[in-house]
């Protein structure tokens, strides 16, 4: 009797050290950080092709470590090269034609030049010359008026100067007219190749886009990785037809994970972006993580139909996204964490 009566006071002890601890476990959680389980995910990048091709060669393997700009794929490109090829040729048509039209513009450009340099000395000429037959013309006046006195061979003389310097001036005058005409038209002509020349150009400038254009196509046939990784699929083989939009690869970063947990509507505020946290794998509990608060849902998550109550609203749950880094590669992606947020930049009440 005496033993069972022991056994029965130490089942008691026992029972109600496990509730005292169950009950100082409840008020650690309710008065400690908000915490929470999630499974771990990797951040991974999804490849995808621009075009519709067939594969040609594989250039790398599942598992690989690969850098920023390597080559995954190289896809089929006879019709994309050929249309560089055509570009190509007709840019350096255009800037052959580009070239001359230049060499016009300049050359008629000179010889507007030299029309209004004509039109310069012809005016100069004609000035010249009718001073020197006024000066002949006065002396003409002078050797008549002379009369009888002046010897009829220097009153010939005279005239025939003044008479000749004048026929000299109509005569450049006629010229100055011929080099007139001849600047307007050069100068009509300079403007026009020179239109031809800046069309000429414009041309260039458009095939150099096409040019461009094609060479962006001719790259998209090397599916190229924009960061480094790991290569943890590949979806297409040699010879399979790649269509525009489709998937090719995933290349994921093993130094940066992410996971997700829940916080009930009553910690919610006690989160925020940019908040560090720690987290612990099952697999390595002795290890803690840092992780960062990347995102946090703005709508919640199992809501019930009817909220009613203040419990209703405590179980309420928003999703919060962590990114945790990595470096040493231990972590893989399906391990099941336990997430804490730093208590010291927290504040959570014990009330429910």
């Amino acid at each position: 009797m005496k033993r069972v009566l022991i056994v029965a006071v130490l089942l008691a002890a026992g029972l109600a050290t496990a509730i005292a601890l169950k009950i100082r476990a409840q008020r650690d959680a309710l008065t400690g950080p908000p915490s929470g389980s999630a499974v771990l995910e990797s951040e991974g990048l999804d490849l995808s092709a621009r075009m519709s091709a067939r594969v040609t060669r594989v250039l790398v393997e599942e598992g690989a470590s690969v850098q920023p700009g390597a080559a995954l794929f190289e896809l089929a490109c006879d019709e994309q090269q050929a249309r560089l090829a055509e570009a190509q040729a007709r840019l350096a048509v255009a800037r052959a034609q580009a070239d001359s039209a230049r060499a016009q513009a300049e050359s008629a450009q000179r010889q507007s030049q030299a029309a209004k340099a004509s039109i310069g000395a012809a005016s100069a000429q004609i000035s010249a010359l009718d001073t020197q037959r006024a000066a002949a013309e006065r002396e003409a006046q002078r050797v008549e008026a002379m009369g009888e006195y002046a010897a009829a061979a220097r009153h010939d003389q005279a005239r025939t100067t003044a008479t000749g310097l004048s026929a000299q001036a109509e005569a450049a005058r006629a010229t100055q007219a011929v080099s007139t005409r001849q600047a307007a038209a050069a100068s009509s002509q300079a403007q026009a190749v020179a239109a031809q020349a800046a069309a000429a150009d414009r041309s260039v400038d458009a095939l150099q886009a096409l040019v461009r254009t094609a060479e962006v196509a001719v790259a998209e046939c090397r599916i190229t990785t924009p960061s480094a990784g790991v290569v943890e699929r590949l979806y297409y083989d040699p010879g399979e037809l790649v269509l525009p939009g489709a998937v090719v690869a995933r290349v994921i970063n093993p130094a940066q994970m992410k996971a997700t947990f829940y916080l009930p509507n009553a910690d919610l505020a006690a989160a925020r972006v940019g908040l560090t946290a720690k987290v612990t794998a099952d697999a390595m509990p002795d290890v803690a993580f840092e992780a960062t608060v990347r995102r946090i849902g703005l709508e919640a998550e199992f809501t019930p139909r009817n909220i009613q109550t203040r419990s209703d609203r405590d179980r309420l749950v928003y999703p919060v996204e962590l990114r945790i880094a990595n470096p040493e590669q231990k972590l893989r992606a399906g391990m099941n964490v336990n997430v804490e947020l730093s208590a010291a930049n927290t504040t959570k009440t014990a009330s429910r």
